[in-house]
């Protein structure tokens, strides 16, 4: 019997790639989701690379009631990957309430429902935001959670406490908290990759959207930073590397190897690289110019951060395996595929 896992947040970008590699591994797998900011589409692209059509529910984490019904009806759920969350940085600023309320509501809503349906464990999905600006570079799992920089960063601090917490407290279930650097490509047959509401907020998107002719040009924010070329530095991850740590996450929670009832992972390659070698990567792989002008910073980013993953390589027996040259050219055939 296959052993059944609910992904929320399972059509988005970095939900869609785990659903996918959590499929081939032999999991049943559930997805929920309010399509906010993914399409049901995407759903065809899964079944098209895994021959496996996942069970899907609109529904928002919000929505207490929505997720007790659906719990109640799709019996034998063993552990949950939490991906659903509003998650730009520039429009957390903006917008706070949104993000307090979305990213906060939504776990609590699950936690409190995990023991009621004998759910074993959580993966979370964190990120790498909660270092703030490091002092000491790479960061390890040990290095000061700092005050955020941005309403995004704090949502995910405080779901970390939220989740530590309820387990302290005598939850009956374990969690694994994942955090990310910087997710991005696509899936390698094009089939699935990032697909952005209106205009994107990541640098890669964006990216491809101006070299297809969508966006007139990239906008780079700084480059006045104290980095060697005055650009951000970043530890950019290939999202199929990516989703292969929450399966090796989720083995790991559900065979008891936990050694203690919460666990937290840097999920990075544990290389820096700038903006603007980003850029020039691209176009070296790619053979394609990009426009991009220079503007302001932008509030909310920090000036460097790059993974010490030296602890999910050691523990989950996991490690980023993707050229950053084979990563930028799947994220190219996927904005290509689109059009």
């Amino acid at each position: 019997m296959k052993k059944r896992i609910l992904v929320t947040g399972g059509t988005g970008y970095i939900g869609s790639h785990t659903v996918v590699e959590l499929q081939n591994a032999g999991y049943n797998v559930v997805i929920i989701d309010n399509l906010s900011n993914s399409v049901i589409g995407v759903l065809d692209g899964i079944e098209r690379i895994t021959g496996i059509r996942p069970a899907f529910e609109q529904l928002d984490c919000n929505d207490r009631e929505g997720l007790e019904r659906l719990l109640k009806t799709c019996t034998g759920i063993c552990g949950i990957i939490h991906f659903a969350a509003s998650k730009a940085v520039g429009e957390s600023v903006q917008q706070p309430l949104k993000y307090y309320r979305n990213n906060l509501v939504s776990l609590m809503n699950l936690l409190e429902l995990m023991p009621e349906f004998g759910i074993e464990g959580i993966v979370f999905s964190s990120s790498c935001t909660v270092y703030g600006q490091p002092d000491i570079l790479p960061v390890t799992e040990d290095a000061p959670v700092k005050p955020a920089q941005s309403p995004y960063g704090n949502t995910k601090q405080i779901c970390e406490e939220i989740i530590r917490d309820t387990i302290h407290a005598g939850a009956p279930f374990k969690s694994v908290i994942l955090r990310y650097f910087n997710p991005i490509g696509a899936h390698p047959s094009a089939e699935i990759g990032e697909l952005p509401i209106g205009i994107p907020q990541n640098l890669v998107p964006f990216l491809t959207q101006t070299v297809a002719g969508i966006r007139p040009e990239l906008n780079v924010f700084g480059n006045d930073y104290d980095t060697p070329d005055g650009f951000c530095i970043r530890d950019y991850i290939n999202v199929v590397d990516l989703a292969k740590a929450h399966v090796m996450a989720m083995n790991r929670m559900l065979d008891s190897h936990l050694e203690q009832p919460v666990e937290v992972f840097n999920l990075g390659t544990g290389q820096g690289v700038s903006v603007l070698e980003l850029i020039r990567t691209f176009e070296k792989a790619t053979g394609v110019k990009v426009p991009y002008k220079i503007v302001g910073r932008r509030e909310g980013d920090i000036e460097k951060v790059w993974a010490d993953p030296a602890r999910a390589n050691k523990v989950l027996g996991w490690q980023a395996k993707e050229t950053l040259e084979d990563t930028l050219i799947s994220a190219w055939k996927w904005q290509q595929r689109l059009g």
